[in-house]
């Protein structure tokens, strides 16, 4: 059980992170390679200030760093481990999903 409050703090920067389905995005994005500001935007399909705001906020959570490259900045997963992370929160999602069809009470409580 996590009690100590770094560890929690942690986590609950992560689940904010994970919040928003853009930033959901990018980091998804960031598991397959590293990539530069414009290139995100036009993959995901939004404006470079929306991205930029959303970029912010996950180096703001230490999930992703800014590496200069030249006079441009790439963006990568701050560590390698998230990238499996996600990967194994995908999955465990993945089967929370399956067994909500099996939760009697999902529709009425709005519990899962």
């Amino acid at each position: 059980m996590l009690t100590i409050a770094p560890d929690i703090e942690v986590l609950a920067r992560f689940g904010r992170a994970l919040a928003d389905p853009i930033r959901c995005r990018l980091l998804l994005a960031l598991r397959e390679a590293p990539a530069h500001p414009a290139d995100l935007a036009d993959r995901l399909g939004i404006s470079r200030t929306r991205l930029s705001n959303h970029l912010a906020c996950l180096r703001d959570c230490g999930l992703v760093v800014a590496v200069p490259v030249g006079r441009r900045t790439r963006y990568e997963l701050a560590d390698e481990r998230l990238g499996h992370a996600l990967d194994d929160l995908r999955t465990a999602v993945v089967a929370v999903e399956t067994d909500r069809a099996t939760c009697k009470d999902a529709a009425e409580k709005d519990c899962c």
